[in-house]
């Protein structure tokens, strides 16, 4: 048998040489960690749809961003679940709200992790959707200025960076007039500018209490089967002053990444959600698969596809285990 002059295992042969060759890294700078507040004290309440993740309340907040920092992992994003809800959400603005609180007391104690707070109303209004409603639709402008109140809380509380999440047209120029004009030029927006109306989010909405009363997000966030669309929505965030592009959700929208990788230099965040958590650890707790290497190997494609940065609830764990072997 007449073998090729080259031969690819030559450089597959031992773990140094693979490493010599690798072409994408993952490292845990990379990665940040979402965590969800909720009022009280001495909470720990773990979130039955997402093994592994919890409900903490303050205080226990703080020790768990103490032991993130410790870790090596250098951001968080914080969801809020209010002590109650209304129509307008407006516990979402308010500065004695869970998020606020939160932000100020992490940043008191914890200064070297990076906070992110998402911005949306579906935690905080009774009816579960992302903006205040006309009859039975979401009023998309009256809803611009409500998350703009949003986004000025946050920062006015320490928050390192806001990140819209609602998919309202509009939000990311609103929630930057807003910071700029009470002088927070510094302030970044990360915003969820590709977020599809992704059947992987149901484990998420148990854990921030966000179902819709009725109906569903689809008018608002996107088709799953469209990728143009990805480019409109990208450079409309860009072009109001976005700093970070978000797809949301990762594993099944590697392509789309990539596509905006190459199409655009604006950083790239990925976010892993709670249904691709979920199927892991499922999958993981009935022996199925080696949770670890699927965990790499997951968050390894997200990066691979052009991601910059990671949202993913396995950011502690893969800490925890010394970070990436590969």
């Amino acid at each position: 048998m007449m073998f090729p002059e080259y031969r690819p295992r030559r450089l597959r042969r031992n773990e140094s040489i693979r490493a010599l060759v690798r072409e994408t890294s993952v490292s845990l700078q990379h990665l940040v960690q979402p965590l969800f507040v909720v009022p009280g004290s001495g909470i720990r309440k773990e979130i039955e749809a997402m093994p592994g993740c919890f409900h903490l309340s303050q205080d226990v907040l703080l020790e768990e961003c103490r032991e993130l920092a410790g870790l090596g992992v250098p951001a968080v994003i914080l969801f809020g679940l209010p002590e109650k809800k209304d129509r307008q959400g407006s516990q979402s603005w308010a500065k004695a709200g869970v998020v606020q609180r939160a932000v100020s007391a992490i940043k008191k104690a914890v200064p070297e992790l990076l906070v992110i707070t998402d911005v949306c109303l579906c935690e905080y209004t009774s009816h579960g959707h992302c903006g205040v409603l006309s009859g039975d639709q979401v009023d998309n402008d009256a809803t611009l200025e409500l998350l703009a109140k949003v986004a000025l809380s946050h920062a006015r509380e320490g928050a390192d960076m806001v990140a819209p999440s609602d998919m309202m047209d509009g939000r990311v120029g609103a929630i930057r007039d807003a910071l700029d004009e009470e002088g927070l030029y510094n302030i970044p927006i990360l915003s969820y500018a590709v977020k599809y109306a992704s059947a992987f989010y149901g484990p998420f909405r148990e854990a921030a209490e966000s179902t819709p009363q009725f109906g569903d997000r689809r008018a608002y966030q996107m088709d799953p089967a469209n990728i143009r669309e990805a480019f409109r929505e990208a450079t409309l965030d860009m072009e109001e002053g976005a700093d970070i592009l978000m797809v949301k959700p990762a594993l099944p929208y590697l392509d789309v990444i990539r596509a905006l990788r190459q199409e655009f230099i604006l950083p790239i965040a990925a976010y892993q959600v709670s249904g691709e958590y979920s199927m892991i650890k499922a999958a993981a707790a009935q022996g199925w698969i080696d949770e670890r290497r699927v965990v790499e190997e997951s968050i390894l494609s997200i990066r691979r596809a052009g991601a910059d940065m990671i949202i993913t609830y396995f950011a502690k764990e893969v800490a925890q285990g010394g970070g990436f072997r590969a």
